[in-house]
């Protein structure tokens, strides 16, 4: 049973997006060496993918990493009968250590947000975190896919971009702000409303990751619906962009969204690496670099590859509503890839 168990997450994996060209998968004896590092994985975040990540074929050096209690993650993932090899390392000064050689980072590190507490509360917090560990990042692996999931998003994508700016290592392939649990909730909040079979659904979500700057475009969802209300759509939409306040208040102040946070996490680390490994069509949306509007960064639908951003996709046709969103987000993203810019050039 437990065998039954372990293959079935691990095809969940291999099998989550929707493209039918990447339910291609190496196995473990072909798929090439690869190192991903976690930075913060004995947190909330931290732990949960630190086992899915343990669970992936594709995965053969796990590097966990964090201030405190790395040992006994490690140690725990570590019996675990698949492909990697487990290494903890905790403290600054083992820092480099656990960076050295990766192909991937993925950095779940930070505070979580508590109720009452918007993103922008944790912003100082984090953006410090973020700062110090980018700073390692173009010192031991510069030319890793830096997975960016530390809150705010929207603010520590373009501190992690000056950082490397500063260092002389940035490339904007390279840098990618994980915004797949808004897609992940748009499609179980949409298979849910429309009864359809949620593993057949494909919502592209575009914008940013936080609030109103979150704009899932369900015009463009797959199957279409047409028994959905504007208003359902609109009410699809307010609990996509509200689906971390949910969590928040679910949890009644003991967490925010850690597991799906961690499963998202590691959907989009799977990709990067089937895109290092050469599988066609692997495509997700992030927010990256980006022309697709007038702003420097910008959540859309991506496709990887061998270096990272092989292409950036524009938004196609939207409805008047999205439309509408779009207007709207803008001048709240713009604020906060400017919030980052500034922290990160302070001193």
């Amino acid at each position: 049973m437990r065998t039954n168990m372990l293959r079935s997450i691990q095809s969940s994996l291999k099998n989550s997006s929707s493209s039918t060209l990447l339910r291609r998968s190496y196995s473990s004896e072909s798929a090439p060496e690869r190192k991903v590092a976690i930075l913060g994985a004995a947190g909330g975040i931290g732990q949960p993918l630190s086992l899915l990540m343990k669970l992936n074929p594709l995965v053969s050096s796990l590097s966990l990493y964090d201030i405190a209690g790395t040992p006994g993650v490690a140690a725990d993932v570590s019996h675990i009968n698949t492909r990697s090899e487990v290494v903890g390392y905790m403290g600054d000064e083992n820092l480099g250590k656990a960076l050295e050689g990766a192909d991937v980072v993925i950095i779940p590190a930070g505070v979580p947000r508590k109720p009452g507490m918007t993103r922008d509360d944790l912003f100082n917090i984090n953006a410090g975190i973020v700062k110090g560990l980018c700073t390692a990042i173009a010192k031991y692996c510069p030319h890793a896919l830096v997975n960016m999931i530390s809150n705010p998003v929207n603010s520590t994508v373009p501190i992690a971009a000056e950082v490397f700016k500063k260092a002389g290592t940035y490339d904007e392939k390279r840098l990618f702000g994980v915004t797949t649990l808004d897609v992940v909730r748009a499609k179980t909040f949409y298979a849910g409303k429309a009864k359809v079979p949620v593993s057949g659904v494909n919502v592209p979500v575009v914008g940013g990751h936080a609030g109103i700057t979150i704009l899932p475009l369900f015009s463009q969802a797959t199957p279409q619906a047409n028994n959905l209300s504007d208003e359902e759509i609109v009410a699809l939409t307010k609990r996509t962009q509200d689906g971390g306040t949910e969590v928040v208040e679910a949890k009644a102040g003991k967490g925010s969204a850690t597991l799906s946070m961690a499963y998202a996490g590691a959907i989009f680390a799977d990709a990067c690496l089937k895109g290092l490994n050469g599988v066609p069509d692997v495509v997700e949306c992030s927010f990256v670099q980006s022309n697709v509007t007038e702003l420097p960064f910008f959540a859309s639908k991506v496709r990887l590859g061998k270096n990272g951003v092989e292409e950036i996709l524009g938004l196609g046709s939207l409805s008047d509503y999205e439309k509408q969103g779009l207007e709207a987000l803008l001048p709240e993203l713009k604020s906060s890839i400017e919030k980052g810019i500034n922290f990160a050039n302070k001193s």
